[in-house]
């Protein structure tokens, strides 16, 4: 790819976020803060300006992209897009340091949540709403939203959606990867709607809704409050919170089947009935745990319920501060951080299906033990997988540790405790937002030295492109014709 097929396709997808900007500056001209109007105006249009340029000077050119030329574009896109997010915080002088902004955008696109900012409420209400809006943007894939709208780019789609999307089995629902594009994001603009309609009703004011919306399905987490969810001490919307990050962990292919009523492909799905039975069986778990604590066993399973959803699909909502729940549901919640949500959705982590496949293979390995000459299969979705996946998904959970390990010892050298520092890796290898200790729900990560929030940027944007498409740049061989 030339030089300035790359610049095209950046910039163009760095305009389309720009005139997203619209939101921001309008919530800014409603409630006054006329201040902040050129921190997102300036950089918009000059990104709309260049996307013009170059769209006039190659409107007949086509792209032939490889592989190796998608994974390039991804990964400038998404860090192109995490500095464009940093430049509004930074300034509009509300995050003075160009590390903090950065670190907060790349928290922001990646949908992980972990903010350094300790005073939340102080911001202007177009900086917060910004925040979560970029939770949005991130949450369904911004190179997906490219595809979506500019078709007539003529580059190959389904390179940079396989180079950005999550999980093990990376296809179409539709013949055409732009068409398929298109309907995952209406699916998601119309839960969209839904939820910030019910929050509305439920006691939001519709701003509120509408920023707690764009964290909740964009599996993000961050809140117009210092106190998450908990400070609106709503029974309903906690409970419109849990289904909607419920429904963003689950693979939007499913909804697509749910509305064309392909009802077989959901109920055979091998991942949907784990991503069920896990959180039914973590929920359980956590309400046993503190039901002495709150002697209410409606109260205890809403809060077990809603911590469950907010850890499984990344989320990283509060409602309560879980660092004071017993030690047993501490656990729970750890492991959960290392499950994620399912391949396809808006959520982070390792993956339920990755968790699946692995269980299956080592009940083969158990009936081999017994039937030496036996020959097993891993069967997923009612179908026999194939056999270089266990393969994929062994070398994945290898590179994941690996980066956790380095990221631990990293977030160590702050001089935190273990607990904080191996939660804190976790959350942001899976970007989940907060962890235990130091990096709890009521915490943030603005005591991080600088150096390492640029590791943890990193390491957020590689999470969110499951780790591969931002390392393979650090092998020779991708740089060898």
């Amino acid at each position: 790819m030339s030089l300035f097929n790359f610049f095209r396709i950046n910039i163009l997808l760095l305009a389309i976020i720009s005139i997203t900007f619209v939101l921001p500056i309008g919530v800014a001209m409603y409630y006054q803060e006329y201040q902040v109007i050129p921190s997102f105006f300036v950089p918009g249009i000059i990104c709309i300006g260049l996307a013009a340029i170059t769209l006039l000077l190659g409107r007949r050119k086509k792209v032939a992209m490889t592989p190796r030329d998608a994974f390039v574009v991804v990964a400038a896109a998404w860090t192109f897009a995490s500095f464009l997010g940093a430049l509004p915080l930074y300034f509009s002088g509300w995050v003075p340091k160009f590390t903090d902004a950065f670190f907060e955008s790349a928290s922001g696109f990646t949908t992980t949540g972990a903010s350094n900012l300790s005073d939340l409420e102080i911001l202007p209400m177009s900086i917060n709403m910004w925040r979560c809006q970029m939770h949005w943007l991130g949450g369904m894939g911004i190179v997906a939203l490219t595809v979506a709208l500019m078709p007539l780019l003529g580059v190959g789609g389904f390179q940079l959606i396989k180079a950005e999307t999550t999980g093990v089995e990376k296809g179409k629902v539709t013949p055409k990867i732009a068409t398929t594009a298109k309907i995952l994001w209406i699916i998601y603009f119309s839960f969209t709607v839904i939820q910030t309609v019910l929050l509305r009703v439920a006691g939001m004011t519709w701003y509120d809704a509408l920023a707690h919306t764009f964290s909740t399905l964009g599996t993000g987490g961050f809140s117009t409050k210092n106190a998450s969810i908990g400070y609106y001490q709503s029974p309903s919307i906690q409970w419109i919170c849990t289904i909607f990050m419920l429904l963003a962990g689950v693979n939007f292919s499913l909804f697509y089947y749910a509305v064309t009523r392909k009802f077989k492909e959901i109920f055979q799905n091998s991942e949907f009935k784990a991503y069920i039975a896990i959180v039914l069986a973590a929920t359980l778990g956590i309400t046993g745990f503190i039901f002495t604590r709150y002697n209410s066993f409606g109260y205890s399973f809403r809060e077990a319920l809603f911590q469950v959803a907010s850890i499984i699909s990344t989320t990283g909502f509060a409602s309560v501060d879980f660092n004071l729940w017993p030690v047993g549901a501490q656990l729970i919640l750890f492991l959960l951080m290392l499950v994620g949500g399912c391949s396809g959705s808006t959520a982070g982590g390792i993956k339920v299906v990755r968790w699946v496949i692995l269980s299956k293979q080592t009940a083969n390995e158990v009936r081999k033990m017994l039937h030496p000459h036996g020959v097993f299969t891993v069967q997923l979705n009612g179908r026999a997988g194939r056999k270089d996946v266990v393969f994929s998904v062994a070398g994945f959970l290898f590179l994941y540790f690996f980066i956790f390990a380095i990221t631990a010892l990293v977030a160590a050298c702050n001089g935190i405790d273990a607990i904080s520092s191996i939660t804190a890796s976790l959350a942001m290898v899976g970007n989940i937002g907060p962890g235990l200790g130091a990096v709890g729900p009521m915490a943030n990560y603005e005591f991080f030295a600088p150096a390492t929030k640029w590791w943890f940027s990193f390491v957020m944007i590689a999470g969110r492109l499951e780790l591969y498409t931002m390392l393979i740049f650090f092998m020779p061989s991708f740089w060898k014709r």
